[in-house]
């Protein structure tokens, strides 16, 4: 793994992205200023895996390149919501 960069939420994407990426980036953003997210402090992180782009947001959003098809997926974090069964919860 190559470390890449980090850059605060809304500032300038690092050129190097697939363009589907940077698409996926921006979805994120608006979807966060849609909720009203205070992202003051976020930061996404750009790492190279086997020479692929991963970004990940501070809350734990990754965006995954793949090349053969190029397409970016995100995966957003799950908020598990009180009193959901968890199995870990057995007594």
């Amino acid at each position: 793994m190559q470390l890449g960069t980090r850059w605060p939420v809304g500032g300038t994407i690092p050129n190097d992205l697939a363009e589907v990426v940077v698409l996926a980036i921006q979805a994120v953003e608006e979807e966060l200023v849609a909720l009203d997210v205070d992202t003051k402090e976020w930061r996404w992180t750009l790492t190279w895996l086997e020479g692929k782009p991963v970004v990940e947001l501070d809350d734990g959003t990754v965006i995954r390149y793949n090349p053969h098809e190029d397409s970016a997926t995100i995966t957003q974090p799950v908020e598990q919501v009180p009193g959901d069964y968890d199995e870990d919860d057995e007594d």
